[in-house]
């Protein structure tokens, strides 16, 4: 997908760049897959802020994505691509031969239509699910199903795609695009071929507004706050802080969260970009 420059007629539009619109075939969403999306501000049930950061933003609807791909052996034909406000990748609503419609992410080169299906034993084609098993090694997949049935919880963004590396027993072996080599049970399904929309990283929102329009609130230095309001705040002048980047109630910021015992850590062959084993 093409990228749009605009001219610089405001400091706003000067380096803004959005992507062109000539895969997208329907602007409007097939209404028997939409249900209400309520804006909550980053606040649960209690009215607490749990999640900083978020609030405003354009109003939108959710589009039920299907990560299952639990129609085994039921072919269907891609009838429209669309664009999703809730994701990065575009989405391509499929008709399917009983009747039913339903929304999957768009994958690169899958084009209005072409045929799917899911199941074993299914061809190695853009847009067919199948177990990881059945999958031939050095195959990009995406849409990746960590648990089997669960649905697909691995690679779906915009430009996703994992490299099959090696079968062994009852795992796979998968190649992610941060460099980190993890193990995922044979039987859970993956889709064939990469994420569509690959332009996505490219584009700039260009001003502060652009980012209010997607929900983002503005987030601000501690450094730049007072004492009574964070750690950081407070000196005379411009201060560095003193200390590594805390939350404003003093816990470290940017140390990573996974938890080691967990079965999902556990599969990790080569943690990312360091090329650390983290298993023994």
């Amino acid at each position: 997908m093409a990228i749009k420059k605009f001219k610089p007629v405001t400091p706003g539009s000067r380096f803004r760049s959005t992507l062109g619109n000539e895969e997208i075939t329907r602007s409007k969403p097939e209404r028997s897959l939409i249900e209400p999306l309520k804006s909550n501000g980053g606040r649960n049930h209690h009215g607490h802020i749990t999640v900083r950061w978020q609030g405003g933003g354009h109003k939108r609807a959710y589009r039920k994505v299907d990560f299952k791909r639990d129609k085994i052996g039921v072919p269907g034909k891609v009838a429209e691509i669309e664009y999703d406000p809730n994701r990065t990748a575009n989405i391509a609503l499929i008709h399917y031969a009983d009747g039913e419609k339903r929304y999957i992410v768009h994958p690169r080169d899958l084009k209005v239509g072409d045929t799917i299906v899911a199941g074993p034993g299914s061809d190695i084609k853009v847009g067919n699910a199948l177990p990881l098993g059945d999958v031939p090694l050095g195959t990009t997949v995406h849409n990746i199903e960590l648990k089997a049935g669960k649905g697909a919880q691995m690679a779906r963004s915009a430009g996703a795609g994992v490299q099959v590396m090696a079968k062994e027993g009852d795992y796979v072996t998968l190649r992610l695009p941060s460099t980190e080599v993890r193990r995922v049970r044979r039987e859970c399904y993956a889709v064939i071929g990469q994420v569509g929309n690959l332009d996505y990283e490219l584009t700039v929102l260009g001003k502060a507004g652009a980012s209010r329009w997607r929900g983002r609130m503005p987030r601000v230095r501690g450094v730049a706050m007072n004492p009574v309001d964070h750690p950081l705040g407070g000196g005379e002048g411009k201060a560095a802080g003193g200390r590594p980047p805390v939350s404003p109630w003093g816990k470290p910021e940017g140390v990573k969260t996974r938890h080691k015992k967990k079965q999902s850590s556990k599969d990790i062959v080569r943690g990312r970009k360091r090329g650390k084993a983290t298993q023994s």
